[in-house]
């Protein structure tokens, strides 16, 4: 990693954090409107479904094919997530699950750091500064790079991050008609938005591999995180996940609420999504962990 990549990391992490910090006495002092926290809501859904389904289920573990515009869209969305290139973001999990809580593995809990607070620090976000997006692209993600529009769109990152931060600006001047309102929902809606999008995708590296529940028989230590299943769209049955890496449903109990999954079978429905993997009840018992 680059000295400025590393710089461009801590960046994307502190500011964001510096927003959420200033947005407590906002919000004590009622500084933010119905209007704001409306497109916050629909900005964390479209990008968060950009990484969740797009960036994850998608373009990582093909769990599902869709037409070649709607896979782009995804990863436009995805990008607006701020959490690096499509095709970084893409090697670095597949190099994840290739290696997962073993050496080489980008950002276990478990490896090179102990199993204790630093290695927890170290999944959450110590790794951004160190390893992310430095796996070997032309390795873990060639199909990716074979694709022009995909190279197109992962080159093209910084025009997606100012896309992400200038659309609640132009909506909320919009909706409000003043420029207070789109200054406050580019606070709200893009910056705010960003300190929990981030904290919630790294939980998935760090929380659901450190505490939580298990079923099935892994060589990892993956673990699903039922608290954090709604605010992660289903990715906190991480377990489940890493037991069946490309199943397009990681919730596959039916209280296991999976919004990601949810979304992908309406789009079969609608016939933007084919060859969705499933994962059967019989294919589940085999895998059971022994009791």
């Amino acid at each position: 990693m680059t000295r400025l990549q590393r710089n461009a990391n801590v960046g994307a992490v502190i500011i964001p954090f510096l927003a959420f910090l200033a947005s407590l006495p906002l919000l004590w002092n009622s500084l933010v409107g119905v209007t704001d926290l409306a497109i916050l809501g629909g900005l964390y859904l479209a990008s968060a479904f950009g990484i969740t389904i797009g960036f994850h289920r998608l373009l990582t573990h093909r769990a599902f094919e869709t037409y070649r515009p709607v896979k782009y869209l995804f990863a436009i969305l995805g990008s607006m997530a701020v959490q690096g290139p499509v095709i970084g973001w893409v090697a670095d999990h597949r190099k994840h699950h290739a290696h997962t809580d073993e050496e080489g593995d980008p950002h276990s809990p478990h490896v090179g750091h102990g199993s204790g607070l630093r290695g927890l620090y170290h999944a959450h976000m110590g790794w951004l500064f160190k390893e992310n997006g430095t796996a070997d692209a032309k390795r873990f993600a060639p199909d990716l790079l074979e694709d022009r529009g995909m190279r197109f769109i992962s080159r093209n990152f910084l025009l997606w991050v100012g896309l992400g931060l200038a659309l609640p600006f132009v909506l909320g001047y919009a909706i409000t008609g003043g420029l207070a309102g789109g200054l406050t929902a580019l606070f709200w809606a893009g910056l705010v938005r960003l300190f929990f999008l981030h904290h919630v995708t790294w939980s998935i590296n760090s929380i659901c591999h450190f505490f939580g529940q298990r079923r099935f028989e892994t060589d990892d230590r993956s673990t699903n995180v039922f608290w954090l299943a709604l605010p992660s769209l289903g990715e906190a049955w991480h377990h489940n996940h890493h037991a069946f890496p490309r199943a397009a449903q990681q919730g596959m109990r039916w209280w296991e609420v999976d919004i990601s999954a949810l979304v992908i079978r309406t789009m079969r429905r609608l016939h933007l999504a084919w060859n969705v993997v499933l994962i059967t009840p019989e294919r589940q018992q085999q895998r059971l962990a022994t009791q």
